[in-house]
């Protein structure tokens, strides 16, 4: 479980691919990694995965093909840079929203233009997403926690969120370097998978 505020952007600095087995990264980060223990859960750019090894100043993790095939593919390239965050402890404070590092879609960014320095962002989210994202709601991009400034539905099903970065984010997020046409981890907020799910069993129960 994590909270979508990002302590760390690390590198991959290496990546390992043998055929027939998970893709094997290594992550650069200037976390304490005397802390970390072998098992625990990184959430990388939006992405919960185990810490399988660690050496000075690296963690290496295993990336399944599923997990490959379902978020943003140009993040697992060497040298792309991930927003990281520990798992949630217990007593720990909750600044953004409660986030599972379990991504729902893949979104890719319209717009991105500078706004009273601050920096707007417009994503286009999947149809099968855009009723789970609501003005003034949370949702996590490529792991960071944001609020939804506004959307506008588009008439396929699908729709455009907005969001504003300030600066202090844009810094210390890799939102600082996004580009527009660039692909994006979306997890939509929690409370809106389970309602979604209600809603659907209601409907199937009506129909039978």
């Amino acid at each position: 479980m994590f909270t979508g505020i990002i302590t760390d952007i690390g590198r991959i600095s290496a990546v390992f691919r043998t055929p027939g087995e998970d893709l094997r990264i290594a992550i650069e980060t200037g976390y304490d990694l005397g802390t970390v223990a072998i098992g625990a859960s990184i959430a990388c750019s939006g992405v919960c995965l185990t810490v399988t090894s660690k050496a000075q100043g690296s963690f290496t993790v295993d990336v399944s093909g599923e997990t490959v095939s379902r978020t943003a593919g140009a993040m697992w390239a060497q040298g792309a840079r991930l927003n990281l965050e520990r798992s949630l402890k217990v007593g720990d404070e909750l600044g953004g929203h409660i986030v599972t590092g379990h991504v729902d879609g893949i979104g890719t960014v319209e717009t991105v233009e500078a706004v009273d320095g601050s920096t707007h962002i417009a994503i286009h989210a999947p149809a099968a997403l855009a009723p789970m994202i609501a003005a003034k709601g949370s949702i996590a991009v490529d792991g960071v926690s944001l609020t939804v400034n506004a959307i506008d539905d588009l008439a396929d099903g699908s729709a455009v969120f907005h969001l504003n970065i300030i600066p202090h984010t844009a810094e210390w997020t890799t939102l600082g370097s996004m580009k527009t046409g660039q692909d994006v981890n979306l997890e939509i907020d929690v409370l809106a998978r389970y309602l979604q799910r209600m809603q659907q069993a209601l409907a199937s129960r009506a129909r039978g």
